[in-house]
């Protein structure tokens, strides 16, 4: 675990997010108060001074570093990094690289981010594609979930390496000794599944990993695994339907009970039943897994406060040094995985 006292370098990408840059200055700003961390905010430097002058930021750690221009959603992303060489994100993953900022936070363009981690920063050893997981709904916080959504057509051999993080993840995060995996199919019996489940479910009976096999839809709510591996297209639905949940029963929770419940106990247990449903929110963010560097995505929709947590969360990881030991124990998961699978050299 880092032991320096000195502050963190977080490179955040000013112009990333349906608010920006008003919101992620705001949430820059809030993150520099609390301390431990440098700012340096990335983008249309205008823009971000113009922000940067609606707080006081006397004394705080926190600057501008110029960028030109914005990678959106929906533009192809490798096309895009290479006709934008100075957008906001590809400057902040620069920063990373070049040993100038410890970690970097965006609320942009997911495809963006992940495309400038895995061409800038490198992939760890035994991933194909970078990948977005993560504990997705508050009735399970232990449950990690890979992948919410950048692979919606993965090999077999990719929802393999899915596992391993998720493996070493709830080891080094959680302190779970043997993390129980398991992969999200139409049944709980073996054999269950369309033929990509199937095929990665060989794989991971000889994975050396705790595998305890298939896990139905209802099973996420259990705690049944701590680690539930299924393809980017079936994840992403799983996450929006659960941050849709949680937006419509907290207003449900708000008619019915009003009147009932005092404004305070209704505020609060409308806003409980949401963030049980919205982890994603209540953190801010979460790592790219797989890439060789800390680049935190959150939600393209992020407030201030999401900003906030987002950057706590790349300072969290810089901390207990959580990419080197991902990257240490990935490779020795993944040899063991080859050594017990030959067919995977190929």
């Amino acid at each position: 675990m880092a032991t320096s006292n000195k502050p963190v370098r977080i490179a955040v990408d000013a112009m990333g997010g349906d608010n920006a840059p008003g919101a992620v200055v705001a949430g820059a700003v809030a993150a520099a108060r609390m301390g431990g961390v440098q700012i340096m905010l990335v983008g249309d430097p205008a823009q971000v001074q113009a922000e940067l002058a609606r707080h006081d930021t006397e004394g705080l750690p926190i600057g501008a570093i110029p960028s030109e221009g914005i990678i959106i959603e929906g533009e192809a992303p490798a096309l895009a990094l290479r006709q934008k060489p100075r957008a906001s994100i590809l400057v902040a993953t620069m920063l990373v690289k070049q040993g100038k900022a410890d970690a970097l936070v965006s609320m942009g363009s997911t495809g963006a981010a992940m495309a400038s981690a895995a061409v800038v920063l490198g992939l760890s050893e035994g991933v194909d594609r970078p990948a977005l997981g993560g504990p997705i709904l508050g009735l399970a916080p232990h449950t990690f979930i890979i992948d919410l959504g950048t692979n919606v057509d993965c090999r077999p051999t990719q929802l393999l390496s899915f596992a391993v993080i998720g493996d070493v993840f709830a080891r080094q995060f959680w302190g779970v000794e043997q993390p129980r995996v398991a992969m999200l199919s139409v049944g709980a019996e073996a054999g269950k599944g369309n033929r990509q489940v199937r095929e990665t479910t060989e794989l991971l009976l000889k994975s050396g990993l705790n595998f305890t096999g298939n896990v139905e839809g209802d099973d996420l709510v259990k705690g049944n695994a701590e680690v539930v591996v299924c393809d980017g297209y079936v994840g992403n639905i799983v996450m929006k339907l659960t941050e849709g949940l949680g937006l419509a029963l907290s207003s449900h929770l708000r008619k019915t009970l009003s009147g009932k419940l005092s404004e305070t106990d209704l505020d609060a247990t409308a806003q409980d039943v949401h963030d049980l449903n919205n982890i994603v929110h209540t953190h801010g963010g979460g790592p790219i897994f797989g890439v060789n560097g800390i680049s935190v995505v959150g939600h393209g929709a992020a407030n201030a406060r999401a900003v906030q947590r987002a950057i706590g969360t790349a300072k969290y990881s810089h901390d207990i040094d959580f990419i080197p030991k991902l990257n240490e124990e990935m490779a020795q998961v993944y040899a063991r995985v080859q050594e017990e699978s030959p067919s995977l050299q190929s």
